[in-house]
């Protein structure tokens, strides 16, 4: 029985030296094929100081209301590209691709301070610095995804900036973060260590991801895949995402949705893989008045699959 247990703490002591070296001797080299973010930027690209981090973003339009677009996870400007300029019709449109995403710059552990710029407060105090330095006081939220949950946290926090909310398959009811414990593991120096790694290889899926997303798979063209894929050729997109990976927890809104007393529009596909039909559903009956819009055959990403039912619906959503 004793030598039984001597090997058995043998065995798990050894275990534990091999996890704990073993992760610090693999290599990581940077990301293959990537360049620099100032390379793939166009020249009339517009940028803007936000916290301190380069904010890259795309106005048009000159009277109000001003919409202000939030993207989803793996989204950036290029995802509003359909309906652009059509709410640029409307009042003034500002998109803009929040750290980690798309062309805005990806600070590195070592380059902030206090703030981590992937975390959910400080993406919030993007949003306001941003709008301060255009001007903005008010605004018309259109969130995507984790983008509508970005737009239901700004609500709550300083109703007075929002005029409205326009939440497009909002991720409220499902979890986009790791749990806390989990997060206190990927900060341990062998973990962090071969994250980027790990998105990587999860980022190997992405192609696929992006099919769930569609409701007709055959209409994402090879234009739309090279737009979101783009943002992998720039330096340290792996880290970055990672960043954001361990930096980003699960907001507290659901408790509070009742507290929003403003207009809210909830569009969602019928055909949504991604966040199911049921839990636009939800959200809508959630908070007081809310009105709700179901695009029939359409999937996760209806202003790029459905503009024209989208568009019709957020014009009728702006006449009441």
């Amino acid at each position: 029985m004793n030598r039984t247990v001597k090997v058995l703490a043998y065995v798990l002591v050894t275990l534990a030296i091999l996890l704990a070296v073993v992760p610090l001797l693999i290599p990581v080299e940077p990301a293959p094929n990537t360049r620099p973010l100032e390379e793939l930027v166009d020249p009339d690209s517009q940028y803007i100081d936000a916290r301190g981090v380069k904010i890259y973003y795309r106005q048009s339009g000159v009277n109000e209301p001003v919409f202000i677009l939030l993207h989803g996870l793996g989204g950036s400007t290029y995802s509003w590209r359909a309906v652009f300029d059509d709410f640029a019709s409307q009042g003034t449109v500002i998109a803009y691709d929040r750290p980690a995403f798309g062309l805005t710059e990806r600070p590195l552990p070592g380059e902030w301070g206090d703030e981590n710029p992937y975390s959910n407060e400080a993406q919030l105090e993007q949003l306001w610095a941003l709008m301060d330095t255009l001007g903005v006081q008010k605004a018309i939220l259109v969130g995507h995804s984790a983008g509508g949950a970005v737009a239901i946290q700004a609500a709550l926090e300083h109703p007075e900036r929002v005029e409205s909310l326009i939440l497009v398959d909002a991720a409220v009811y499902s979890s986009m973060s790791a749990p806390a414990w989990v997060r206190k593991l990927f900060n341990l120096r062998q973990v962090d260590r071969l994250g980027p790694l790990f998105i990587r290889l999860v980022s190997g899926r992405a192609g696929k991801l992006l099919e769930r997303a569609w409701h007709d798979p055959s209409l994402m063209t090879q234009d739309i895949v090279e737009g979101y894929f783009r943002p992998f050729q720039v330096d340290n997109w792996d880290t970055a995402l990672w960043e954001l990976v361990k930096a980003r927890s699960n907001p507290q809104i659901k408790p509070r949705l009742e507290e929003l007393s403003l207009p809210v529009l909830v569009i969602t596909g019928d055909d949504d893989h991604v966040i199911p039909i049921w839990q636009s559903q939800r959200l809508a009956k959630a908070i007081p008045d809310a009105r709700l819009v179901v695009i029939e055959n359409c999937g996760h990403i209806p202003q790029e699959e459905c503009p024209e039912e989208f568009l019709s619906a957020v014009e009728a959503f702006l006449v009441k």
